[in-house]
């Protein structure tokens, strides 16, 4: 027996009639709320993320390590092929990083910092 399928026309039902002076969508919204609860997110990389966001690239050499750390494509994806056929494709798995874009933020920081205020040229760094 799916639980969801018989609760949740009961339950708008029940909100509807209790809701009679309220806008009807709004008794249901209410109601699933109050029926699903208000879990805290469990965010344990919180703190990491935020260091991440954190770092202010005002150093060239800092800026340099970086870009040369940091890649510009995901080094993950591949396409193996036999005679010409592609037998398997890997796509990318950065994106399965639950940093990931903290990171690739931390790159284009310090990408603009060389490019914008020490005025290096920047395309040694943007292909890999």
């Amino acid at each position: 027996m799916n639980i969801a399928y018989y609760t949740m026309p009961h339950l708008a039902l029940a909100s509807w009639v209790k809701s009679h002076g309220q806008n009807a969508s709004e008794g249901i919204s209410k109601s699933l709320k109050q029926f699903l609860g208000s879990k805290p997110q469990f965010a344990p990389l919180k703190p990491l993320r935020q260091s991440l966001e954190g770092i202010e690239v005002k150093d060239p050499k800092l800026a340099k390590l970086l870009c040369q750390l940091i890649p510009a494509q995901c080094p993950f994806e591949r396409t193996i092929q036999f005679r010409g056929r592609v037998i398997v494709h890997i796509p990318p798995l950065c994106k399965l990083n639950p940093v990931y874009e903290e990171v690739v933020s931390l790159r284009f920081r310090a990408l603009c910092y060389l490019a914008d205020v020490c005025g290096e040229d920047i395309t040694p760094y943007c292909t890999n």
